[in-house]
C-alpha cells in the first residue's frame, strides 16, 4: 500500500491551512452490509472463528467500547465481521484519511494521531456513542505489536471508560500475527484465526471502579503471546520466509553484544559479528544450530533488549544519532517530502533538525508514553514519528543500520524512568 506524497518546504508545509474539524458520522447499514461482505470472504480462508464470554449482557442496540488488539493488517476486517450490523465508529491515524477522507468517513471513521495528546479525539468518541449512538472500536496499541506481545497500553484508558460511560468489551485475536507479522512485512502465512469478544466491564462496573482498576483489567485482558500460542496450539508455519527481517526485532546479538548485525533471511536469524545462526522453527521457537541458545521465544530476547536499553539509559549511554529523510503530515492531504535531516534521540528526548536549515524541533521525553515506529512504512521504509497536534514528523533513517524498535523501547523506558523522577513515592509523599 503507498500514499500519495508532495514535495514541499517546511515552511510551505507550515503555511498550509489548517484543517476544519468535521463531527463523527454513523455508518449506514450499505456499508456496514458491504464492508460485511468483503470481510467475511477475505477471512473464509482463514476459517475465522468467534468465542464469546458474557456478550449475552451487552443488548443488540447499546453502544459500547470495543478495545482490540493490533496484531495485523486484517484486524478491521475481522472486527467488522464480528460486530455486524451493530454500528459501530472506527478510531484510526489520520494518514489512513489520505486521498480518501470521504470514504473514511463514510465507514465511520475517526481520525487521530498515535501517541499525540488529542482532546477532539475524546469528544469525537463522546459524541458517536452518545449522538450517534454507535460503539466504538479502538485499538489502544495504537501501533502493530512487533514481538506478538501487547504494545504498551495508555494510563488514560480507565478514565476514558468512565467519561463514555459504556460497556467495555475485548476483542483479543489468536493467530493473526502469526498470519502476517509486521517484521515479515506482514507477509501472508496460512494460519487459521479466531478471536475471543469478552464483555468485560459493565456501565455498573465502571462506575464502581476507579480508573486505575479499570486499566487493571484491561492490561490483564491484553496480556498474550502470539509465540506461545502457536506452541501451545502446535500451530505449524512452514513457508521459507518466516524469518525474513526478524532483526527488525531481535537487533541485538546476546552473545557478541553487537546491535544492527543480526540478519533475518529464509528460516535463519544470523549475526554477521560473529557468526551465530539460529532457527525460527515452524513452531515458532528458535533454536541456535550450534552451541547454547541464548534465548528459545522470541518475546523473551525482545524483553532482554528492553532491559538492554532501560541499563543504558539508566548509565547516561543511549544515543540515536542518524540523518534522516523527512516526511510531514499536517492535513488529509498528502504526506508532505520537505527533504533530508538529521534526528537525535537520547535522555532529553528528541531533536530534530533539518529541511535546508528551516526546521529544529525537540519533543520531551514526557510528550509520549510510546513511540509511533513502524517497519516499511507505505512501502517507504523503516519510519519513526514525532510531533504534535499541528505537525507531524515522519523520519525514515538514511544511516546504515538504524534500529526503529530499539527507538520504540527507548522511548517508553525514558517515560517511565521521568515519571518516576517527578512522582515522589508513597512513602515520600507519606513522610512529606
Amino acid at each position: 500500500m503507498k500514499i500519495k506524497i508532495i514535495e514541499k518546504s517546511y515552511s510551505e508545509v507550515m503555511a498550509l491551512p489548517i484543517p476544519k474539524h468535521k463531527k463523527p458520522k454513523k455508518i449506514n447499514i450499505f456499508f456496514r452490509t458491504l464492508i460485511k461482505i468483503l470481510s467475511a470472504i477475505n477471512l473464509k480462508r482463514n476459517n475465522m472463528k468467534f468465542n464469546e464470554f458474557g456478550m449475552d449482557k451487552l443488548g443488540k442496540k447499546e453502544p459500547c467500547l470495543i478495545l482490540m488488539n493490533h496484531s495485523s493488517f486484517i484486524d478491521l476486517q475481522i472486527a467488522a465481521s464480528y460486530l455486524f450490523p451493530r454500528p459501530f465508529s472506527t478510531v484510526c491515524t489520520t494518514d489512513a484519511f489520505v486521498g480518501k477522507g470521504w470514504l473514511m468517513r463514510q465507514i465511520g471513521c475517526i481520525p487521530t494521531q498515535k501517541f499525540v495528546a488529542d482532546i477532539t479525539l475524546l469528544r469525537d468518541m463522546s459524541y458517536a456513542v452518545k449522538e450517534l449512538r454507535s460503539s466504538v472500536l479502538m485499538y489502544p496499541e495504537a501501533g502493530y505489536s512487533f514481538d506478538g506481545t501487547a504494545t504498551t497500553l495508555p494510563d488514560s484508558l480507565g478514565r476514558l471508560a468512565k467519561m463514555l460511560k459504556v460497556p467495555v468489551v475485548t476483542l483479543i485475536t489468536k493467530g493473526a500475527f502469526s498470519r502476517e507479522p509486521l517484521y515479515n512485512m506482514l507477509r501472508h502465512r496460512e494460519v487459521d484465526i479466531s478471536a475471543d469478544v469478552t464483555y468485560l466491564l459493565s456501565k455498573e462496573d465502571i462506575e464502581a471502579l476507579s480508573a486505575d482498576e479499570i486499566n487493571e483489567k484491561i492490561n490483564a485482558a491484553f496480556s498474550f503471546d502470539s509465540f506461545k500460542w502457536q506452541q501451545e496450539n502446535n500451530i505449524v508455519i512452514d513457508e521459507d520466509f518466516r524469518a525474513d527481517g526478524l532483526e527488525r526485532v531481535l537487533y541485538k546479538c546476546p552473545h557478541c553484544m553487537s546491535e544492527g548485525t543480526n540478519v533475518g533471511k529464509g528460516t535463519l536469524l544470523s549475526c554477521s559479528a560473529c557468526g551465530k545462526q539460529y532457527e525460527l522453527t515452524e513452531l515458532g521457537a528458535l533454536r541456535a544450530l550450534d552451541g547454547d541458545s541464548a534465548f528459545t521465544h522470541v518475546p523473551d530476547w525482545y524483553r532482554w533488549e528492553r532491559e538492554q536499553v532501560r541499563a543504558e539509559l539508566e548509565e547516561g549511554r543511549y544515543l540515536l544519532d542518524t540523518d534522516v529523510d523527512i516526511y510531514m503530515m499536517v492535513d488529509q492531504s498528502a504526506l508532505y517530502h520537505i527533504g533530508a535531516g538529521h534526528l537525535v534521540h537520547n535522555s532529553e528526548g528528541f531533536r530534530l533538525t533539518g529541511a535546508d536549515g528551516e526546521l529544529d524541533y525537540s519533543q520531551s521525553p514526557l510528550a509520549s508514553y510510546c513511540l509511533n515506529a513502524d517497519y516499511f512504512w507505505y512501502e517507504i521504509g523503516d519510519m519513526i514519528s514525532i510531533g504534535n497536534s499541528r505537525q507531524l514528523f515522519y523520519c525514515f533513517p538514511t544511516s546504515e543500520n538504524p534500529i526503529v524498535a530499539k527507538a520504540r523501547l527507548a522511548a517508553e523506558e525514558l517515560f517511565k524512568i521521568k515519571m518516576k523522577e517527578r512522582r515522589p513515592s508513597r512513602k515520600e509523599r507519606k513522610d512529606n
